[in-house]
């Protein structure tokens, strides 16, 4: 596969932003190097737009007629290449080059049929979706793979889902207006298209981990025999005779969770704290929503089963700087012959230059927390950046979402990087 072309700009009027998009994109399919028969675009828009969500696809899906499936949604920021754009009127637009019996665009109104074989899927969601999480996780059973990438819709105004399929590809969408709130949407991929997609955690464990072993639905009693709450007072060395510094250490504590082997992705993430003290990517990150004092138990915002390991976490810039790092390395390493060593990007400066980009990536897809963003990694645009120093120069979209998609799991505080790959 050839470049995909990006385009990426902010302004109070979306129309003028839109325009600095369509010039950009133009130009880059203009290039040798970048498709230039593009039918698959990819579409983010920041909530300042979301109330004319219906406008700007109308607007550049007739400027782009080529153009015959559209995908996307809102959130509070958006990226492109390595630039973010947190709080700010701002769209982004990739155009990809696919082929066209590979890929398929769904939607609530245009489900996914049982004509295609998804090998996986690129997910876009509503958060106040009811059952959500059976939702992505029904999703990912009709995938070959198991595997969805993607995030919730995050704003202060309307969930917007970009969804619009072309030259037959969906049947049943009569006359929506490709525009959309609740449920799920959006591209299901064929075993022809190669993607490599890793999760990045963005929190450090306070201590080991622990096992559940007693506790009711989101309740967690014991951790290794001992009430809940005794580990999670002394591993924060805090004392309820001390109530204010108590309730601040537990205000700024989640909990890193995973559930039963059998549901981990490979021997390597069997376990919640790795040997360098991170966690693993199939660990779930929730907050703790409430402590109960007289039966010393813990209650967290997620359904939680004994056997389930868990460990207190807090935020950790650096950590989630360095799992950002670890994680490139690890797409650059499956796709070169000759892998980008892991102790290079680790130890790379802020300021250091750009590495040549991998030749056979055509594009990526970056789904971030909403409570990532630059700031949390040291500046405005740092996260892109570090992606960018690692990856190289390859076109780049994404979002800040409400919650990210990765496996069959609903991730928060974490990362999803995906790169289309030349098979």
């Amino acid at each position: 596969m050839k470049l995909f072309a990006v385009g990426h700009a902010s302004d109070p009027q979306w129309r003028r932003a839109a325009a600095g998009v369509l010039e950009q994109i133009r130009s880059r399919l203009a290039l040798p190097g970048f498709a230039g028969a593009p039918t698959l675009a990819l579409l983010y828009i920041t909530d300042h737009y979301a109330d004319q969500a219906q406008s700007i696809l109308e607007h550049l899906s007739a400027e782009l007629p080529e153009i015959t499936d559209w995908a996307g949604t809102v959130g509070v920021g958006v990226a492109a290449d390595n630039v973010e754009y947190f709080d700010e009127p701002a769209l982004v637009l990739m155009l990809c080059e696919l082929p066209p019996d590979q890929y398929r665009v769904f939607s609530g109104v245009a489900p996914l049929g049982l004509g295609f074989e998804a090998y996986t899927a690129l997910i876009h969601a509503d958060p106040h979706t009811p059952d959500l999480d059976e939702l992505i996780k029904e999703m990912a059973s009709r995938t070959a793979s198991g595997y969805l990438f993607g995030g919730l819709a995050c704003g202060r105004a309307a969930m917007a889902q970009f969804a619009v399929g072309g030259n037959g590809n969906i049947r049943g969408q009569g006359g929506a207006s490709g525009v959309f709130s609740g449920g799920l949407s959006g591209v299901a991929f064929g075993a022809g298209v190669k993607l490599v997609s890793r999760v990045t955690q963005g929190c450090l464990p306070v201590s080991k981990a622990h096992r559940v072993t007693a506790g009711r639905g989101n309740l967690v009693a014991q951790l290794d025999g001992e009430p809940a709450l005794d580990v999670l007072l002394r591993e924060l060395d805090v004392t309820l005779e001390r109530p204010e510094q108590a309730l601040h250490a537990v205000r700024s504590t989640l909990v890193g969770l995973m559930h039963t082997p059998e549901a981990m992705s490979s021997p390597r993430d069997a376990m919640l704290v790795n040997r360098t003290g991170n966690f693993g990517g199939d660990v779930l990150v929730r907050h703790i929503i409430g402590l109960d004092p007289a039966g010393g138990a813990v209650a967290v915002s997620e359904q939680v089963d004994v056997g389930t390991q868990l460990a207190f976490c807090k935020r950790n810039a650096q950590a989630a700087r360095a799992d950002l790092m670890r994680v490139c390395a690890e797409i650059r390493e499956e796709l070169e012959p000759e892998p980008l060593a892991l102790e290079v990007l680790a130890h790379a400066a802020p300021q250091a230059d750009i590495v040549a980009p991998a030749p056979n990536i055509a594009g990526a897809i970056y789904v971030s927390c909403s409570g990532r963003g630059g700031p949390h990694f040291g500046g405005p645009s740092a996260e892109l950046q570090i992606v960018r120093r690692a990856l190289g120069e390859v076109p780049l979209v994404g979002f800040f979402a409400g919650g990210e998609i990765a496996r069959n799991h609903l991730y928060g505080y974490t990362g999803v990087l995906t790169v289309f790959a030349n098979n």
